[in-house]
């Protein structure tokens, strides 16, 4: 019994050093902060309030959740749910809601027409590192689909993304 004790615990011991290594292995990527999101937000209120467009601004990461999000004073309302689907268009792949449009509609109707959940409005734009990591989408509605992509465009330059 002593034994069969000894032998269970010189395998329990085992397992623990050959499971240590493989288990500290972790995959190390960039993530988009709530501080970007923020910075993101206010970039693009300036350039909003600057043009007197009233917007809805979200930002997601590129797992579509929700990091910041803002309603201008007097922003229809209609445009919220257009901010959200556009930014979870570009959170979950590295292209604008525009590109997505194009793919979908440039050449007559293909099959990214049929994707479920995409937009097609102007004012989707993925949110890049500097080395091209696609880390979220930001989207913009309230004004026209060039507007809001120049306010969601503002909004990542204010972040020091692409």
């Amino acid at each position: 019994m002593l034994v069969r004790r000894f032998v269970v615990v010189l395998g329990l011991a085992a397992l623990a050093l050959t499971a240590g290594p493989a288990a500290a292995q972790t995959e190390d990527r960039p993530m988009l902060t709530a501080t970007a999101a923020m910075t993101m937000v206010h970039g693009c209120l300036a350039r909003a309030a600057e043009e007197g467009w009233r917007m809805h601004i979200a930002v997601m990461d590129n797992h579509g959740n929700l990091k910041a999000y803002l309603r201008m004073d007097d922003a229809q309302l209609l445009s919220h749910d257009v901010a959200m689907a556009k930014a979870h268009s570009s959170a979950a792949s590295p292209r604008s809601t525009q590109q997505w449009g194009q793919m979908a509609f440039g050449n007559g109707v293909s099959a990214a027409a049929f994707v479920p959940g995409l937009n097609y409005f102007e004012g989707g734009l993925p949110i890049m590192t500097a080395d091209g990591q696609h880390i979220g989408g930001i989207g913009v509605s309230g004004d026209t689909g060039a507007n809001d992509a120049i306010c969601a465009r503002a909004g990542i330059d204010a972040a020091g993304l692409e």
